[in-house]
Protein backbone atom coordinates (compact mmCIF):
# COMPACT_ATOMS: atom_id res chain seq x y z
CA UNK A 1 0.00 0.00 0.00
CA UNK A 2 1.10 3.62 -1.20
CA UNK A 3 0.81 5.91 2.53
CA UNK A 4 1.32 9.13 2.70
CA UNK A 5 1.48 10.79 6.12
CA UNK A 6 0.57 14.25 6.19
CA UNK A 7 2.14 16.38 9.69
CA UNK A 8 -0.10 19.15 10.62
CA UNK A 9 2.19 19.30 13.56
CA UNK A 10 1.06 18.59 17.34
CA UNK A 11 1.38 20.88 20.53
CA UNK A 12 0.41 19.07 24.06
CA UNK A 13 0.63 19.23 27.74
CA UNK A 14 3.45 16.45 27.24
CA UNK A 15 4.49 16.84 23.81
CA UNK A 16 5.73 18.82 20.96
CA UNK A 17 5.34 17.60 17.52
CA UNK A 18 6.42 21.74 15.58
CA UNK A 19 9.06 22.37 13.88
CA UNK A 20 12.18 22.76 14.34
CA UNK A 21 10.91 19.68 16.62
CA UNK A 22 9.88 16.46 15.00
CA UNK A 23 7.10 14.89 17.28
CA UNK A 24 6.54 11.01 18.23
CA UNK A 25 3.48 10.77 16.29
CA UNK A 26 4.97 10.79 12.46
CA UNK A 27 7.47 8.71 13.81
CA UNK A 28 5.51 5.73 15.37
CA UNK A 29 3.22 5.56 12.40
CA UNK A 30 6.05 5.80 10.17
CA UNK A 31 7.67 2.59 11.57
CA UNK A 32 4.55 0.78 11.95
CA UNK A 33 3.86 0.96 8.37
CA UNK A 34 7.14 0.12 7.12
CA UNK A 35 7.53 -2.73 9.62
CA UNK A 36 4.15 -3.99 7.20
CA UNK A 37 6.36 -3.53 3.93
CA UNK A 38 4.23 -0.27 2.94
CA UNK A 39 5.77 2.17 1.06
CA UNK A 40 5.71 5.93 3.04
CA UNK A 41 6.39 9.27 2.21
CA UNK A 42 6.32 11.97 4.57
CA UNK A 43 4.83 15.50 3.46
CA UNK A 44 3.92 18.55 6.04
CA UNK A 45 1.26 21.08 6.33
CA UNK A 46 3.58 23.48 4.49
CA UNK A 47 4.00 21.07 1.48
CA UNK A 48 0.21 21.08 0.76
CA UNK A 49 -0.01 24.96 1.44
CA UNK A 50 2.98 25.32 -1.04
CA UNK A 51 1.22 23.35 -3.53
CA UNK A 52 -2.51 24.29 -2.78
CA UNK A 53 -1.86 28.01 -2.39
CA UNK A 54 1.58 28.82 -4.33
CA UNK A 55 1.42 26.77 -7.65
CA UNK A 56 4.62 24.56 -5.83
CA UNK A 57 6.72 28.04 -6.28
CA UNK A 58 8.16 29.54 -2.88
CA UNK A 59 6.74 32.77 -2.62
CA UNK A 60 9.77 35.29 -3.28
CA UNK A 61 9.64 38.19 -0.25
CA UNK A 62 10.87 41.74 -0.37
CA UNK A 63 13.67 43.61 2.29
CA UNK A 64 10.13 44.74 3.99
CA UNK A 65 8.76 41.24 4.33
CA UNK A 66 8.72 38.96 7.28
CA UNK A 67 9.52 35.25 6.00
CA UNK A 68 6.47 33.16 4.77
CA UNK A 69 6.52 30.55 7.93
CA UNK A 70 3.39 28.99 6.45
CA UNK A 71 5.80 27.15 4.10
CA UNK A 72 8.99 27.27 5.72
CA UNK A 73 8.78 23.58 7.02
CA UNK A 74 9.52 21.73 3.43
CA UNK A 75 10.16 18.80 3.01
CA UNK A 76 12.17 16.25 0.38
CA UNK A 77 8.98 15.05 -1.25
CA UNK A 78 7.76 19.00 -1.94
CA UNK A 79 9.03 18.96 -5.70
CA UNK A 80 6.82 15.78 -6.24
CA UNK A 81 3.73 16.42 -4.10
CA UNK A 82 1.35 16.30 -6.57
CA UNK A 83 2.80 12.95 -8.10
CA UNK A 84 2.82 11.69 -4.05
CA UNK A 85 -0.79 12.12 -3.94
CA UNK A 86 -2.14 11.26 -6.70
CA UNK A 87 0.28 7.95 -5.85
CA UNK A 88 -1.37 7.67 -2.42
CA UNK A 89 -3.76 5.08 -1.25
CA UNK A 90 -4.07 5.91 2.60
CA UNK A 91 -3.52 9.64 3.78
CA UNK A 92 -2.65 9.80 7.41
CA UNK A 93 -3.37 13.63 9.00
CA UNK A 94 -1.55 14.34 12.22
CA UNK A 95 -3.14 16.70 13.68
CA UNK A 96 -3.57 18.74 16.63
CA UNK A 97 -2.86 21.32 19.71
CA UNK A 98 -3.74 20.89 22.96
CA UNK A 99 -1.33 23.55 24.21
CA UNK A 100 -1.48 27.05 22.20
CA UNK A 101 1.42 28.85 21.75
CA UNK A 102 3.18 31.53 19.03
CA UNK A 103 6.32 29.86 16.87
CA UNK A 104 8.65 31.34 15.50
CA UNK A 105 9.45 29.28 12.34
CA UNK A 106 5.97 27.02 11.92
CA UNK A 107 1.76 27.44 11.89
CA UNK A 108 0.09 24.29 12.54
CA UNK A 109 -2.36 22.90 10.26
CA UNK A 110 -6.36 23.42 11.80
CA UNK A 111 -8.77 21.03 10.72
CA UNK A 112 -10.42 24.35 9.07
CA UNK A 113 -7.30 24.99 6.78
CA UNK A 114 -6.71 20.94 5.85
CA UNK A 115 -10.51 19.69 5.51
CA UNK A 116 -10.55 21.84 2.01
CA UNK A 117 -7.09 21.43 0.61
CA UNK A 118 -7.83 17.63 0.79
CA UNK A 119 -11.27 16.66 0.46
CA UNK A 120 -10.91 16.21 -2.89
CA UNK A 121 -8.24 13.71 -3.07
CA UNK A 122 -9.03 10.40 -4.11
CA UNK A 123 -7.82 7.99 -1.49
CA UNK A 124 -8.45 6.95 2.10
CA UNK A 125 -8.33 9.77 4.93
CA UNK A 126 -7.19 8.95 8.65
CA UNK A 127 -7.35 11.55 10.86
CA UNK A 128 -4.93 10.46 14.09
CA UNK A 129 -3.40 12.76 16.49
CA UNK A 130 -4.79 14.96 19.34
CA UNK A 131 -7.31 16.49 17.03
CA UNK A 132 -8.62 12.70 16.67
CA UNK A 133 -8.94 12.67 20.72
CA UNK A 134 -12.81 13.19 21.93
CA UNK A 135 -10.42 16.81 23.36
CA UNK A 136 -10.61 18.40 20.34
CA UNK A 137 -8.12 21.25 19.10
CA UNK A 138 -7.99 24.71 19.46
CA UNK A 139 -4.51 26.77 17.99
CA UNK A 140 -5.52 30.17 19.92
CA UNK A 141 -5.98 29.98 23.83
CA UNK A 142 -8.84 31.61 25.50
CA UNK A 143 -11.44 29.87 22.60
CA UNK A 144 -13.68 26.39 22.97
CA UNK A 145 -12.05 23.61 20.64
CA UNK A 146 -12.75 23.99 16.65
CA UNK A 147 -15.24 23.25 15.62
CA UNK A 148 -15.33 21.62 12.09
CA UNK A 149 -17.16 18.84 10.40
CA UNK A 150 -15.30 15.94 10.02
CA UNK A 151 -17.42 13.93 7.66
CA UNK A 152 -14.72 13.76 4.65
CA UNK A 153 -12.16 11.16 6.80
CA UNK A 154 -13.24 7.61 6.38
CA UNK A 155 -11.42 7.01 9.87
CA UNK A 156 -11.15 9.45 12.88
CA UNK A 157 -9.15 7.96 15.74
CA UNK A 158 -5.99 9.19 18.30
CA UNK A 159 -5.24 5.31 18.20
CA UNK A 160 -5.93 3.89 14.87
CA UNK A 161 -2.52 2.19 14.52
CA UNK A 162 -2.40 0.47 17.68
CA UNK A 163 0.64 2.52 19.35
CA UNK A 164 -1.35 3.67 22.77
CA UNK A 165 1.54 1.00 24.84
CA UNK A 166 4.62 1.18 25.37
CA UNK A 167 4.80 -2.46 24.45
CA UNK A 168 3.54 -0.93 21.04
CA UNK A 169 5.96 2.04 20.26
CA UNK A 170 9.13 0.17 21.54
CA UNK A 171 8.57 -2.07 18.35
CA UNK A 172 8.43 0.66 16.00
CA UNK A 173 10.04 3.78 17.30
CA UNK A 174 13.63 2.45 15.71
CA UNK A 175 12.14 2.31 12.40
CA UNK A 176 10.09 4.90 12.62
CA UNK A 177 13.78 6.72 12.91
CA UNK A 178 14.30 6.82 9.20
CA UNK A 179 11.01 9.37 8.86
CA UNK A 180 14.05 12.04 9.34
CA UNK A 181 15.61 11.03 5.91
CA UNK A 182 12.69 12.84 4.24
CA UNK A 183 13.11 16.11 6.21
CA UNK A 184 15.52 19.07 4.82
CA UNK A 185 16.46 20.53 7.73
CA UNK A 186 17.55 20.34 11.45
CA UNK A 187 15.06 18.61 13.89
CA UNK A 188 15.18 18.35 17.52
CA UNK A 189 13.78 14.99 18.10
CA UNK A 190 11.08 14.56 21.12
CA UNK A 191 11.48 11.15 22.78
CA UNK A 192 8.69 9.65 25.26
CA UNK A 193 9.89 8.20 28.32
CA UNK A 194 6.24 8.68 30.00
CA UNK A 195 2.76 8.46 30.07
CA UNK A 196 -0.34 10.16 32.02
CA UNK A 197 -0.12 11.70 35.09
CA UNK A 198 1.33 10.35 38.28
CA UNK A 199 -0.90 12.63 40.28
CA UNK A 200 -4.38 11.01 41.60
CA UNK A 201 -5.83 13.46 39.50
CA UNK A 202 -4.26 15.91 37.35
CA UNK A 203 -4.67 19.58 37.04
CA UNK A 204 -8.67 21.28 35.95
CA UNK A 205 -7.69 22.00 32.58
CA UNK A 206 -5.16 19.21 31.60
CA UNK A 207 -5.58 16.18 28.88
CA UNK A 208 -2.36 13.97 30.14
CA UNK A 209 -4.21 12.51 33.51
CA UNK A 210 -6.46 10.62 31.33
CA UNK A 211 -3.93 8.53 29.94
CA UNK A 212 -2.45 5.50 30.93
CA UNK A 213 -0.05 5.95 33.68
CA UNK A 214 3.33 4.43 32.59
CA UNK A 215 6.75 4.51 32.46
CA UNK A 216 9.60 3.44 29.40
CA UNK A 217 12.21 1.37 30.38
CA UNK A 218 15.65 2.50 29.69
CA UNK A 219 16.73 0.42 26.90
CA UNK A 220 14.12 0.97 24.49
CA UNK A 221 14.15 4.65 25.27
CA UNK A 222 17.98 4.46 24.25
CA UNK A 223 17.77 2.13 21.52
CA UNK A 224 15.15 4.83 19.56
CA UNK A 225 17.68 7.24 20.18
CA UNK A 226 20.27 5.15 18.99
CA UNK A 227 18.41 4.58 15.82
CA UNK A 228 18.08 8.41 15.64
CA UNK A 229 21.40 8.92 15.91
CA UNK A 230 22.32 6.59 13.02
CA UNK A 231 19.94 9.16 10.64
CA UNK A 232 21.71 12.08 11.65
CA UNK A 233 19.72 13.36 14.40
CA UNK A 234 21.92 14.70 17.65
CA UNK A 235 19.59 16.87 19.19
CA UNK A 236 16.88 15.50 21.89
CA UNK A 237 14.09 16.54 24.11
CA UNK A 238 13.06 13.88 26.86
CA UNK A 239 10.00 15.77 26.86
CA UNK A 240 6.85 13.65 26.04
CA UNK A 241 6.41 13.38 30.02
CA UNK A 242 4.20 15.42 32.57
CA UNK A 243 7.36 15.39 34.95
CA UNK A 244 10.51 14.35 34.29
CA UNK A 245 11.51 14.22 37.94
CA UNK A 246 8.94 11.73 38.79
CA UNK A 247 10.46 9.13 36.33
CA UNK A 248 10.89 5.68 37.59
CA UNK A 249 8.93 7.15 40.75
CA UNK A 250 11.42 9.74 41.11
CA UNK A 251 14.32 6.94 41.85
CA UNK A 252 17.54 8.74 41.59
CA UNK A 253 19.13 5.61 40.41
CA UNK A 254 17.08 5.30 37.62
CA UNK A 255 16.99 8.41 36.14
CA UNK A 256 20.81 7.62 35.95
CA UNK A 257 20.28 4.71 34.09
CA UNK A 258 18.29 6.99 31.75
CA UNK A 259 20.27 9.85 31.06
CA UNK A 260 23.84 8.79 31.35
CA UNK A 261 24.36 6.57 28.04
CA UNK A 262 22.21 9.01 25.92
CA UNK A 263 24.72 11.75 27.49
CA UNK A 264 27.47 8.85 26.38
CA UNK A 265 26.95 9.63 22.42
CA UNK A 266 28.17 13.38 22.93
CA UNK A 267 24.59 14.36 21.21
CA UNK A 268 24.51 18.76 20.25
CA UNK A 269 21.34 19.04 22.58
CA UNK A 270 20.02 17.06 25.30
CA UNK A 271 17.63 18.69 27.92
CA UNK A 272 14.30 17.79 29.58
CA UNK A 273 10.81 19.54 29.58
CA UNK A 274 7.79 19.55 31.96
CA UNK A 275 8.65 19.29 36.12
CA UNK A 276 6.38 19.37 38.93
CA UNK A 277 7.90 21.35 41.38
CA UNK A 278 6.41 19.22 43.78
CA UNK A 279 9.30 16.86 43.01
CA UNK A 280 12.12 18.83 42.67
CA UNK A 281 15.26 17.44 44.77
CA UNK A 282 18.90 18.36 44.51
CA UNK A 283 20.14 14.79 43.80
CA UNK A 284 18.06 14.91 40.31
CA UNK A 285 18.78 18.32 39.29
CA UNK A 286 22.43 17.52 40.16
CA UNK A 287 21.98 14.54 37.56
CA UNK A 288 20.32 16.62 34.82
CA UNK A 289 23.33 19.71 35.28
CA UNK A 290 25.65 16.59 34.62
CA UNK A 291 24.42 14.51 31.94
CA UNK A 292 22.20 17.14 30.15
CA UNK A 293 23.60 19.70 27.70
CA UNK A 294 23.30 23.40 29.00
CA UNK A 295 20.83 26.29 28.35
CA UNK A 296 18.05 23.15 29.66
CA UNK A 297 15.02 24.80 31.64
CA UNK A 298 12.30 22.57 33.50
CA UNK A 299 9.11 23.76 32.63
CA UNK A 300 7.03 23.97 36.33
CA UNK A 301 3.51 24.26 35.45
CA UNK A 302 2.59 26.54 38.40
CA UNK A 303 -0.18 28.26 36.39
CA UNK A 304 -0.99 30.17 39.35
CA UNK A 305 0.58 31.55 43.01
CA UNK A 306 -3.01 32.55 44.48
CA UNK A 307 -3.85 29.36 46.53
CA UNK A 308 -7.35 29.63 45.55
CA UNK A 309 -6.77 29.14 42.25
CA UNK A 310 -4.22 26.16 43.03
CA UNK A 311 -7.07 24.52 45.41
CA UNK A 312 -9.97 24.66 43.02
CA UNK A 313 -7.86 23.61 40.37
CA UNK A 314 -6.12 20.93 41.55
CA UNK A 315 -2.76 22.54 40.76
CA UNK A 316 0.63 20.26 41.35
CA UNK A 317 2.48 22.50 43.25
CA UNK A 318 1.43 25.52 46.13
CA UNK A 319 3.51 28.51 45.94
CA UNK A 320 5.99 28.03 48.78
CA UNK A 321 6.83 24.74 46.97
CA UNK A 322 7.71 26.54 43.73
CA UNK A 323 10.18 28.82 45.35
CA UNK A 324 11.77 26.10 47.21
CA UNK A 325 11.91 24.31 43.91
CA UNK A 326 13.34 27.66 42.09
CA UNK A 327 16.05 28.12 44.39
CA UNK A 328 16.93 24.59 44.53
CA UNK A 329 17.53 24.85 40.25
CA UNK A 330 19.15 28.11 40.69
CA UNK A 331 21.70 27.23 43.37
CA UNK A 332 22.82 23.60 41.31
CA UNK A 333 22.21 24.84 37.76
CA UNK A 334 22.79 28.51 37.56
CA UNK A 335 25.95 28.72 36.54
CA UNK A 336 26.69 30.12 32.93
CA UNK A 337 27.95 27.94 30.62
CA UNK A 338 30.10 27.91 27.23
CA UNK A 339 27.51 28.04 25.23
CA UNK A 340 25.83 31.73 27.04
CA UNK A 341 23.34 30.42 28.77
CA UNK A 342 23.18 28.96 32.31
CA UNK A 343 23.49 25.07 32.90
CA UNK A 344 19.65 24.69 33.89
CA UNK A 345 17.01 26.55 35.07
CA UNK A 346 13.60 26.80 35.99
CA UNK A 347 10.86 28.32 33.34
CA UNK A 348 6.99 29.32 34.70
CA UNK A 349 3.86 28.38 32.87
CA UNK A 350 1.22 31.35 34.22
CA UNK A 351 -2.83 29.93 33.10
CA UNK A 352 -5.62 32.69 32.98
CA UNK A 353 -8.91 31.38 33.13
CA UNK A 354 -8.99 28.85 36.05
CA UNK A 355 -12.13 28.41 38.28
CA UNK A 356 -11.48 30.87 41.06
CA UNK A 357 -9.50 33.52 39.06
CA UNK A 358 -10.10 37.18 40.43
CA UNK A 359 -8.29 40.09 40.40
CA UNK A 360 -6.45 38.83 43.71
CA UNK A 361 -4.98 36.35 41.44
CA UNK A 362 -2.80 38.91 39.46
CA UNK A 363 -1.61 40.53 43.02
CA UNK A 364 -0.48 37.06 43.80
CA UNK A 365 1.27 36.29 40.58
CA UNK A 366 2.85 39.47 40.89
CA UNK A 367 4.10 39.36 44.51
CA UNK A 368 5.90 35.96 44.05
CA UNK A 369 7.16 36.75 40.87
CA UNK A 370 8.68 39.89 42.50
CA UNK A 371 9.79 37.80 45.56
CA UNK A 372 11.97 35.75 42.57
CA UNK A 373 13.83 38.91 41.34
CA UNK A 374 14.08 40.76 44.52
CA UNK A 375 15.56 37.33 45.83
CA UNK A 376 17.71 37.46 42.81
CA UNK A 377 16.58 34.03 41.29
CA UNK A 378 16.66 33.13 37.52
CA UNK A 379 13.75 32.37 35.42
CA UNK A 380 14.81 31.40 32.09
CA UNK A 381 11.53 32.46 30.69
CA UNK A 382 7.52 32.75 31.54
CA UNK A 383 4.84 31.91 29.67
CA UNK A 384 1.63 33.13 29.29
CA UNK A 385 -1.78 31.59 27.88
CA UNK A 386 -5.13 31.83 28.21
CA UNK A 387 -6.38 27.92 28.64
CA UNK A 388 -8.79 26.42 26.25
CA UNK A 389 -11.65 24.38 28.29
CA UNK A 390 -11.47 20.85 26.55
CA UNK A 391 -14.38 18.41 26.88
CA UNK A 392 -13.06 16.05 29.60
CA UNK A 393 -12.16 18.12 31.44
CA UNK A 394 -12.98 19.43 35.23
CA UNK A 395 -12.32 22.69 34.46
CA UNK A 396 -14.78 22.14 30.95
CA UNK A 397 -17.50 20.55 33.28
CA UNK A 398 -17.36 22.84 36.17
CA UNK A 399 -16.96 26.12 34.75
CA UNK A 400 -16.27 26.07 31.24
CA UNK A 401 -14.73 28.93 30.16
CA UNK A 402 -17.06 31.49 32.96
CA UNK A 403 -13.58 33.24 34.11
CA UNK A 404 -12.32 33.59 30.70
CA UNK A 405 -15.42 35.54 29.70
CA UNK A 406 -15.65 37.55 33.06
CA UNK A 407 -11.69 38.32 33.19
CA UNK A 408 -11.10 38.87 29.21
CA UNK A 409 -10.32 42.54 29.25
CA UNK A 410 -8.36 42.07 32.56
CA UNK A 411 -5.31 39.99 30.40
CA UNK A 412 -3.76 42.00 28.42
CA UNK A 413 -3.38 44.22 31.31
CA UNK A 414 -2.09 41.58 33.62
CA UNK A 415 0.07 40.31 30.87
CA UNK A 416 2.17 43.25 29.91
CA UNK A 417 2.83 43.84 33.61
CA UNK A 418 4.80 40.92 33.98
CA UNK A 419 6.34 41.19 30.63
CA UNK A 420 7.44 44.73 31.79
CA UNK A 421 8.12 44.64 35.67
CA UNK A 422 9.43 41.19 35.38
CA UNK A 423 10.51 39.66 31.73
CA UNK A 424 12.45 42.81 31.00
CA UNK A 425 14.17 42.75 33.90
CA UNK A 426 15.15 38.87 33.96
CA UNK A 427 16.73 38.95 30.84
CA UNK A 428 18.94 41.49 31.77
CA UNK A 429 20.47 39.38 34.56
CA UNK A 430 20.33 36.16 32.13
CA UNK A 431 22.30 37.03 29.50
CA UNK A 432 23.73 41.13 30.38
CA UNK A 433 25.03 43.25 27.05
CA UNK A 434 28.33 42.00 25.86
CA UNK A 435 27.32 38.05 26.73
CA UNK A 436 28.70 35.66 23.75
CA UNK A 437 25.51 33.46 22.77
CA UNK A 438 27.37 30.31 20.64
CA UNK A 439 25.59 28.37 18.00
CA UNK A 440 22.72 30.18 17.13
CA UNK A 441 20.77 29.29 14.34
CA UNK A 442 19.33 31.72 11.69
CA UNK A 443 15.70 31.44 11.30
CA UNK A 444 13.37 34.29 9.39
CA UNK A 445 12.97 37.54 8.01
CA UNK A 446 11.02 40.42 9.82
CA UNK A 447 11.82 43.86 7.80
CA UNK A 448 15.68 44.16 7.62
CA UNK A 449 16.23 41.92 10.81
CA UNK A 450 16.94 38.43 10.82
CA UNK A 451 15.69 36.07 13.99
CA UNK A 452 18.08 33.68 15.26
CA UNK A 453 17.89 31.32 18.46
CA UNK A 454 20.21 28.08 19.57
CA UNK A 455 18.55 24.32 19.44
CA UNK A 456 16.96 22.96 22.67
CA UNK A 457 13.90 23.69 24.73
CA UNK A 458 12.14 26.89 25.30
CA UNK A 459 15.00 28.97 23.22
CA UNK A 460 15.59 32.91 23.61
CA UNK A 461 15.20 34.61 20.37
CA UNK A 462 17.67 37.11 19.32
CA UNK A 463 17.29 39.75 17.18
CA UNK A 464 19.64 41.11 14.51
CA UNK A 465 19.79 44.49 12.71
CA UNK A 466 20.72 42.76 9.64
CA UNK A 467 19.78 40.29 7.04
CA UNK A 468 21.84 37.17 7.58
CA UNK A 469 21.74 34.33 5.37
CA UNK A 470 19.21 31.94 6.71
CA UNK A 471 19.23 28.29 7.96
CA UNK A 472 23.30 28.95 9.31
CA UNK A 473 24.79 28.75 12.60
CA UNK A 474 26.31 32.15 14.55
CA UNK A 475 28.16 33.27 17.55
CA UNK A 476 26.20 36.48 18.89
CA UNK A 477 26.80 39.37 21.17
CA UNK A 478 24.14 41.02 23.17
CA UNK A 479 23.63 44.42 22.48
CA UNK A 480 20.29 44.80 24.26
CA UNK A 481 17.05 43.99 25.62
CA UNK A 482 13.87 43.36 24.55
CA UNK A 483 10.53 42.37 26.73
CA UNK A 484 11.17 38.66 25.66
CA UNK A 485 13.96 38.63 23.42
CA UNK A 486 17.20 40.01 22.92
CA UNK A 487 19.17 42.19 20.68
CA UNK A 488 22.45 41.39 19.26
CA UNK A 489 25.80 41.06 16.75
CA UNK A 490 27.11 38.78 15.02
CA UNK A 491 31.12 38.35 16.65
Amino acid sequence: MNYTILDCYTDEPAGLGVPPYIGTYPRYIYGRLKKKGNDVKYITIDDVRLYKKYDNQIPTITEKQRSKIDVYNLTKNSKTIKEVLDKTEVLVVILGVHTPGKYLSAIPGTLREIVPLIEDSRCEKILTGPAASHHGTQLEGGKLVENQDTDIFDTVDVDYFEISSFEDIDKVAPAGAQIVKQILDIRVAEIETASGCFRDKGCSFCVEWTKPQLYREQKNIHEEVKALVNTGVSRFRLGKQTCFYSYKDGKTEEIKKLLEPISNSKPDVLHIDNANPARVNEEITKLIVKYCTPGNIAAFGVESFDDTVVKKNNLNSTPETTMKAIKIINKIGGKRSSNGFHHFLPGVNILFGLNGETKQTHVENMKYLHQILDEKLLLRRINIRQVVPYKGTTLYENVGNKFLRKNKTLYWKWRNQIRQEIDYEMLKRLVPENTIIKNVFSEVYDGKNTFLRQFGTYPLIVGIKQRLELKKFYNIKVTGHMLRSVVGKVV
